[in-house]
């Protein structure tokens, strides 16, 4: 690899061990075995720099979760039902939220940095809908590119908003998270207008 690639790999490094607001550019020099200097001469900045470092933590953490349903498991299947693989889905989405807390950690940590950081918001903002995209794919078991547009605007934007608050109940009460069957429940008894009061 060359000094950009070894300042990003860096970056991603640091990024899970210090935090996003925490480390400096002396701690990915450190990481990354690269110059001081060339940071400026490959990012122009830390600041950009960890922005990448950010997006693309985020996109190999997505790939991943591109991967979650096991290959076989039936839910891919033509009739299969919709919220059985929405419940398959989430345990392993769930599954990569328990056992990769650093991730998870800066993600969190981000979210809170974005009403104070116009950079950060817009570079996050640019690649959230194809977040969203590459969520209903997963969820609907279908390649990215045969996605409805509105789909991946109004479900990948329900997607994206139970992921974000499920990465923030896992870092509040790691012990009290909900399966992917209790998601699936929770969805069709919603959906049902289940009256959801005390028998």
């Amino acid at each position: 690899m060359g000094h950009r690639e070894d300042l990003l790999e860096g970056a991603k490094r640091c990024l899970l061990e210090k935090g996003y607001a925490r480390t400096t550019a002396r701690d990915i020099v450190a990481a990354s075995g690269a110059n001081l200097a060339s940071i400026g001469y490959h990012y122009g900045s830390k600041d950009a720099l960890m922005r990448q470092a950010i997006i693309a933590s985020t996109e190999e953490w997505a790939a991943g979760v591109t991967r979650a349903p096991a290959a076989g498991d039936g839910t891919e299947k033509e009739g299969a039902d919709p919220l059985e693989r929405f419940a398959a889905v989430w345990d392993a989405v769930l599954q990569r939220i328990a056992t990769e807390r650093e991730f998870i950690a800066a993600q969190v940590e981000v979210l809170g940095l974005l009403p104070r950081d116009a950079a950060l918001r817009e570079a996050v903002g640019e690649v959230l809908p194809e977040g969203g995209e590459g969520l209903v794919a997963v969820f609907e078991g279908v390649p990215d590119t045969e996605v409805d547009p509105e789909a991946a605007r109004t479900v990948g934007s329900f997607y994206q908003a139970l992921l974000t608050g499920l990465m923030v109940q896992s870092l509040l009460t790691p012990d009290a998270m909900p399966s992917g069957r209790d998601l699936a429940t929770a969805l069709r008894r919603v959906t049902a207008g289940e009256v959801l009061r005390r028998k």
